[in-house]
Parts: structure tokens; C-alpha cells; sequence
């Protein structure tokens, strides 16, 4: 063979060696993410060929399907629409799904491995046997409640956030963002519908994808009163220690007044009363006294500076709703000195903290349970297709902030806030209420935010709910009162005893 035929030859063998190992490469290594690839139109056929599984919540349903005569056989449906939207999230023809619709899409798809069981019967006997069900932690009265009173609340507000807590599991009973929106049009099989729909919610300057619960951290205000509280009582300080007050607090840079000129105006105050009425000047001067770092490691005890918290379910803490950081800031001059004019501000929430109203309830129930936190969570079970149980929440803590002791005086101070301090608005008859309110300056010329974060005893001494209401941007001053009363309603709905 003469040599242009062998160089020939070789080519040939060459190129049919990398069409081989080309072939090889993407069966053995491409072929799931081909075969999984959103613009694969077969993926999607396939996809929908089986009924999704259902998302509930106590006898609600919060996400089922409809059949279509169309190529893609079951549409996604949200009766709900915009009261569960936020935690929900919806589940997008092409896209990758949001909220729980992502969290536990393994689950409600029928791909997970808790499944096997029901694709190796498919294989048998040629069913498309629907996916996994999600039974939400979330109550729909307190949900409810919560809905109607944030978006109908007594002072025109149109943004925040309420979220309740069962103290003693972690249970979330209520998770609301306003403003909302509707999934269905998102889950639309009609590809203008959706894009048409999630281009005008993006557009939207008052951000209503945001699950301003989880998602959004802002300045809590006299809120942080009760870190403050919580660190002077671990420092040996109780309910009847005089603390230094007075009506005008100066340091270095802040100026600190209370709210109205009857608040504290003498030169000292009690512990308890000082939470009891709100004492500026007082938790600001116990702030400096107590010191950066135990200011700081007491918050942080609480759950400030967590990045790696999510709601979902507790079996897969890497997955669900993704929670953003609450901060403290440094608290520092540059040359990383204490502030001792940050430290004063930050002891009343305000300069550079930021909160979730997440973590405002997680420190309200911390109180409620003896100084345990739990591990807050969304999914309570999953259910395979024929509604047999496959995962119950089994209950966790995730940190210990404070004592029994230390649990027990904070308490008593913010049940006192409610009976006879800033917190009246969110008393409950036949309950046990604790509270604290929040009034948090911001941009200037802005309104302030109202907050409020507490709990309920029912009349056996358990603790039934805690709470966190956050209202943006307040008209018409005492920011926090509404925040208060719409708390009040949420727990009393969250015990089952009803609300407006």
C-alpha cells in the first residue's frame, strides 16, 4: 500500500475513533442532561403525561391539576392564588420551579427515591402513577387571618410581612408577603401568557416575587430591646435592676430621645419597666455598658448572622426556602475600635441592624420555650401517590439562646409590654400575651416601619403561637400599634379560636 493510501487510512480510523468516543461521551455522560434539558419538547410531554402531586394544608388544597385536551395533559392550579402564594411558588412549563414547588420537586414529580415503589409498579403495569403529596405546617385560618388583615390593615399600608411560629416544634403556622401575586398565568402551558406574566411582576417596582419573610431584612427597631433584655439578665441583671435613663442620651455622634417626653424621664428605671414602656435612653446607655461583643454574641445566640438557614422540610435542611442573613453590623470605627455612637443606636435596632421577620419570630417563640429554638419548617409530611405516609417532621433544635431562668424574666417583662406597655393593641382575651414593638426609622422623609414580635399562652399554659408583624413605611406615627394589633389576631386564629 503506497503511503497516501496508509495516511488515508489513517485519518479514516482516527475520525471514527472520536465519533466513537464522541457517541460514547454523550450516552454515557450527556444523555440525562439532554434527555432533562427544559427545550427538549419530549421532556416536557412526558413530564406532564402524569398528574402532579397535590401541596395542602390542613382540608385546603393549595396546588392541585386540572386535565387538558391539549399536548401537555395537566395543568398546574393555585386556588389560593395570592395568600400562599410567597411560600408556595409555582411550578413554570419551562424554568426551573420556585418555593416549595422546587424544595420538594422530586417529591410531587414521582421522582424521588421514597417513590421507587410506585415507577417499578408503572414499569408493570404501564400506569403514569402521579406524584407525591406535601402536606404544608402552615394553619389556613391563621394563614387567612393574616392575609386579610395585612392587605386590609388600618393604615393603607401595601408592604410587609407576618409570619407565626409554634413554639414548641418549630411548625411555621403563617408565612405572608405583601404584596403578592397570582401563580396561575405563571404556570400558564401557554408561553406568552407566562412570560407576559413574570415580565410585569419583575417590572413591578413594589417587588411582589419577594418573600418579604424570608427574604427581606430591615431595621426591627425597639424590637432588639428584648437581645438587649435577654444579655443584661444573662449579665445578672433582673427585672428590678435600675438601669441609667433620663429623656436626652448623648454619645459621640447619636443623639438618643425617646419617643414621647413621659417615657423615662428620670435619671433611672427598672429593667422591666424600661421593655414595659420602651425606654430609648435607657436600653441605648445599658447597651454601651454591656458592650459590643456581648451585645453582638448575645444576638448572634439568637440567630443573627446565619447564612446557611432554609425552610422546608427538616429531613433536607440544604433545600427550601432560602432565609437571608440577619445583621448587626460592625458596630466598629475604622480602625476597628468599638463605635461607641453605633453601639448605642444598634442597642435600639436601628444604624446598621437588619432583621428577617422570620428571625423575629423565632426569637419571640425562643422566649415562649424556655430558651429553645427550634428548627422552623414548612412540610409536615410527604405522601406517596396513594396518600401512604413516607416523612413526618420529627421536631429539632437549633440553638439555645438563653436559660429557663433567663427565658422565664424575659417573659414576665414582655408579657408586661402587653398588659400595661406599648403593646395593649395585641392582647387576647382567655390567652397569656407577650410582646414587643418595634417603630424603626429609615430613609429620611420616609415613614418609619411598625413591628411587633410576641407570643400566646392558652389558658392551660401552653404556648400556642409566636409571631412577627412588619408593616413598611407607616403613615401617621405609632408605626408599631397596628403591627400589634393585626399579631393578636394571627395567634388567636393560629390557637383555633377564630380572628377577623
Amino acid at each position: 500500500m503506497n503511503a497516501p493510501l496508509r495516511r488515508s487510512g489513517v485519518v479514516i480510523l482516527v475520525l471514527f475513533g472520536m465519533l466513537f468516543a464522541n457517541l460514547n461521551w454523550i450516552q454515557a455522560y450527556k444523555a440525562d442532561e439532554y434527555r432533562t434539558d427544559p427545550r427538549n419538547n419530549r421532556v416536557q410531554v412526558a413530564e406532564y403525561e402524569r398528574p402532579r402531586g397535590k401541596i395542602e394544608a390542613g382540608t385546603e388544597t393549595l396546588a392541585s391539576n386540572t386535565e387538558t385536551d391539549g399536548e401537555l395533559k395537566y395543568q398546574r392550579i393555585y386556588p389560593k392564588k395570592e395568600i400562599y402564594a410567597p411560600v408556595l411558588g409555582y411550578k413554570p412549563v419551562v424554568g426551573a420551579e420556585v418555593g416549595i414547588e422546587a424544595a420538594e420537586n422530586d417529591i410531587l414529580s414521582g421522582s424521588s427515591d421514597k417513590l421507587f415503589a410506585d415507577r417499578l409498579s408503572d414499569m408493570f403495569t404501564g400506569n403514569n402513577t402521579g406524584g407525591g403529596n406535601i402536606i404544608m405546617s402552615l394553619n389556613p385560618a391563621a394563614q387567612e387571618v393574616a392575609w386579610k388583615q395585612m392587605t386590609k390593615n388600618e393604615r393603607g399600608v401595601t408592604k410587609g410581612a407576618a409570619v407565626a411560629i409554634d413554639p414548641t416544634t418549630g411548625a411555621v403556622q403563617a408565612l405572608v408577603s405583601m404584596p403578592s401575586y397570582d401563580p396561575n398565568p405563571l404556570a400558564s402551558h401557554d408561553g406568552k401568557v407566562a412570560t407576559d406574566a413574570y415580565k410585569k411582576l419583575i417590572a413591578d417596582k413594589d417587588q411582589p416575587l419577594l418573600n418579604r419573610g424570608v427574604a427581606n431584612t430591615l431595621p426591627p427597631g425597639s424590637v432588639m430591646k428584648v437581645i438587649i433584655s435577654a444579655a443584661a439578665l444573662q449579665a445578672g441583671y433582673n427585672l428590678d435592676t435600675s438601669i441609667p435613663a433620663g429623656s436626652v442620651y448623648q454619645e459621640g455622634g447619636a443623639t438618643i430621645r425617646n419617643s414621647e417626653d413621659e417615657v423615662c424621664p428620670g435619671n433611672q428605671i427598672t429593667l422591666k419597666d424600661a421593655l414595659t414602656t420602651s425606654c430609648n435612653t435607657g436600653f441605648s446607655k445599658l447597651g454601651v455598658k454591656l458592650g459590643r461583643d456581648v451585645v453582638m454574641n448575645t444576638a448572634k445566640a439568637f440567630g443573627f448572622e446565619d447564612e446557611s438557614l432554609r425552610v422546608g422540610d427538616l429531613e433536607a435542611t440544604d433545600r427550601g426556602l432560602a432565609v437571608a442573613a440577619s445583621r448587626t453590623g460592625a458596630i466598629a470605627n475604622e480602625d476597628g475600635s468599638v463605635d461607641k455612637s453605633a453601639l448605642a443606636q444598634s442597642s435600639l435596632g436601628q444604624r446598621d441592624v437588619r432583621m428577617t421577620p422570620l428571625l423575629g419570630a423565632m426569637i419571640a417563640a425562643s422566649v415562649a420555650n424556655d430558651g429553645k429554638q427550634m428548627r422552623p419548617y414548612l412540610v409536615q409530611q410527604q405522601l406517596d401517590s396513594d396518600r401512604r405516609t413516607i416523612y413526618t417532621a420529627k421536631p429539632k433544635v437549633l440553638r439555645e439562646p438563653i436559660d429557663a431562668a433567663v427565658a422565664g424574666n424575659l417573659r414576665d417583662m414582655m408579657v408586661s409590654v402587653v398588659q400595661s406597655g406599648t403593646g395593649k393593641n395585641a392582647k387576647i382575651s382567655g390567652f397569656k400575651v407577650g410582646g414587643k414593638t418595634g417603630t424603626a426609622q429609615n430613609a429620611e422623609g420616609a415613614d418609619p416601619h411598625g413591628w411587633f414580635i410576641g407570643f400566646a399562652y392558652d389558658e392551660n399554659g401552653k404556648a400556642v403561637s409566636a409571631v412577627c408583624v412588619m408593616l413598611e413605611n407607616v403613615p401617621g406615627g405609632h408605626a408599631s400599634a397596628e403591627a400589634a394589633r393585626i399579631a393578636g389576631l394571627i395567634m388567636k386564629a393560629a390557637a383555633n379560636r377564630g380572628g377577623n
